[in-house]
């Protein structure tokens, strides 16, 4: 399983928002609902963020071990 709490994290070190993706950065709102959900994302959408809060996919997302069978 992917999660995006390391996001959040990362967002509030670096001290943008939520608000700031969306309009700033044209992130969709759609996007961000996904990522909050821990749901499946692109993986251009993982770089753009990468991108704009200069740091690597780590800072973003991590796999947690789970049985999660196809």
């Amino acid at each position: 399983m992917i999660k995006y709490d390391r996001l959040w994290i990362t967002m509030k070190e670096k001290g943008i928002t939520q608000y700031d993706l969306y309009t700033k950065h044209r992130v969709n709102p759609s996007q961000l609902d996904r990522l909050r959900h821990n749901r499946n994302i692109e993986v251009n959408t993982i770089d753009k963020l990468c991108n704009i809060l200069h740091c690597n996919v780590e800072y973003i997302m991590e796999h947690i071990d789970y049985d999660n069978l196809f």
